[in-house]
């Protein structure tokens, strides 16, 4: 397999490194690989983009299977060929915790999944010598995962192309944050590269997936939503917001000094 880039995409990875700073000299990468096309391009970007570097960086995948199946019914050779293909290492590591997922009584079942998998690379990573692990999230997912933090949690927040964890040491980087989903998917069809099927039950019927089709609906009746979104996730952006709720306290003495022209402890009776 003769591996290269297109131009454009190289271009888009090279920004998002060097814009953020996701590589550096002696880096050793854990790099997150679910199987499907997006983790597949990661690895196989990566791995494109650090050889012609003129300093060393080390990588490695990882495929964390959550249990959602049995271990004779998932087939990960496809990933093993890959990895060998590119001389990438690769492991997979099996945890038993579909059930919990799937079952949650608080958290949602896509939150808990990738809380377990974050959990699980970190952890490893932090074990095994690993200063960075790199995700495969991209341009769609982010303003994706902006809208759906205000619709659904009422914040206004998405994920960072950089992130260093304080408790394990770990720096999580996202060097595909510069990328649409239709460029990767375009690019896994014409390599001929088999992503491996989601063990998951609910894939394809989840918030993400709602989410993704109303920007899809938005956009037929106005083509730029999209970079709307992703300009208004952007820090320097304008921003206009109410002020901040105010307490049931604060609200008791504001009322007081409205009504009585006097904070509520000076008066001896309130009425």
């Amino acid at each position: 397999m003769r591996i290269a880039l297109p131009k454009r995409m190289i271009k888009a990875v090279q920004r998002a490194v060097i814009e953020f700073d996701l590589l550096e000299k002696g880096d050793k990468v854990l790099v997150g690989l679910s199987g499907g096309k997006d983790s597949i391009f990661l690895l196989y970007a990566l791995t494109v983009f650090t050889r012609h570097l003129s300093f060393p960086v080390q990588l490695e995948a990882m495929t964390v299977d959550l249990g959602f199946k049995k271990p004779e019914e998932m087939d990960w050779r496809p990933l093993e060929e890959l990895c060998e293909r590119l001389q990438v290492p690769y492991q997979v590591q099996r945890v038993e915790l579909a059930d919990d997922i799937l079952h949650h009584p608080e958290q949602t079942p896509c939150a808990r999944c990738a809380y377990f998998r974050r959990a699980v690379m970190h952890n490893y990573a932090q074990s095994h010598g690993f200063n960075k692990v790199a995700f495969a999230h991209h341009y769609d997912d982010a303003v994706e995962t902006f809208l759906m933090s205000i619709l659904y949690s009422g914040q206004l927040t998405t994920f960072l192309p950089k992130t260093y964890l304080e408790r394990t040491g770990i720096t999580v980087i996202r060097p595909l944050v510069y990328l649409r989903e239709s460029e990767i998917r375009s690019f896994i069809k014409k390599r001929g590269i088999q992503p491996v099927p989601s063990p998951c039950s609910l894939d394809g019927y989840t918030k993400r997936a709602e989410i993704k089709q109303l920007i899809r609906d938005l956009q037929k009746k106005n083509p730029h939503v999209f970079t709307y979104l992703a300009v208004a996730m952007r820090e320097g952006r304008p921003m206009q917001f109410w002020p901040r709720e105010l307490t049931k306290e604060e609200i008791r003495r504001k009322s007081f000094r409205f009504w009585y022209g006097k904070d509520p402890d000076d008066l001896d009776t309130p009425d």
